[in-house]
């Protein structure tokens, strides 16, 4: 794969570190078994409150920080330990709080390919944005770079090793949606 666009370019030290990227280490993670294995990107859909982009919920969820009386959604997640490795807003910003390197906990229940627990094989990118609504222009340009880097630095991540969480998951998941352009995501990053 080549680089889409020269202008915004992501580079991963070896502890597995994205830069630029703002970094907001999650406590929501753990050693991989094998820190070679990492062979599947798999892209996800967040909104915290369900429909509503910006605010810090999804920063609060992922640190596990999220205030149940904050919102009345939040009573039945607040106590969930999850993570992403990533998270790529509706401008494009780009947080990261898991390295690559360690096992972020997106998946859940999950299998790829005759492997079960796909977390433990797996980077976990999480689009601001829900299954109906458009993501941005500003997302797909960054998850393009991002994935180039990520696939440049893991190169058992090919695009046929690049999935949505409902393809891991099918029927316990549906993101990132059918409002996710995966034709445009793909043609991104194989030219």
């Amino acid at each position: 794969m080549t680089q889409p666009n020269r202008e915004l370019f992501f580079s991963i030290d070896d502890a597995g570190w994205c830069q630029p990227a703002r970094h907001s280490p999650s406590p929501h993670h753990n050693e991989r078994a094998d820190p070679s294995d990492i062979s599947l990107l798999v892209i996800h859909g967040i909104s915290l409150p369900p429909g509503q982009f910006g605010g810090p919920y999804i920063d609060h969820l992922f640190l596990g920080k999220l205030d149940p009386d904050a919102h009345p959604y939040f009573a039945a997640i607040h106590q969930l330990q999850v993570s992403a490795h990533c998270l790529i807003r509706r401008d494009g910003e780009v947080v990261q709080y898991v390295p690559f390197n360690a096992r972020a906990w997106h998946a859940g229940v999950s299998h790829w390919q005759g492997r079960e627990a796909c977390n433990d094989f797996s980077i976990g990118i999480e689009l601001e944005g829900t299954d109906e609504l458009p993501y941005t222009d500003a997302q797909y340009h960054v998850l393009a770079a991002l994935s180039h880097a990520i696939c440049a630095h893991y190169p058992a991540i090919t695009p046929t090793q690049i999935v949505g969480h409902c393809d891991i998951a099918p029927g316990r998941k549906t993101d990132p949606g059918d409002s996710f352009d995966w034709p445009r995501y793909r043609s991104a990053i194989i030219t």
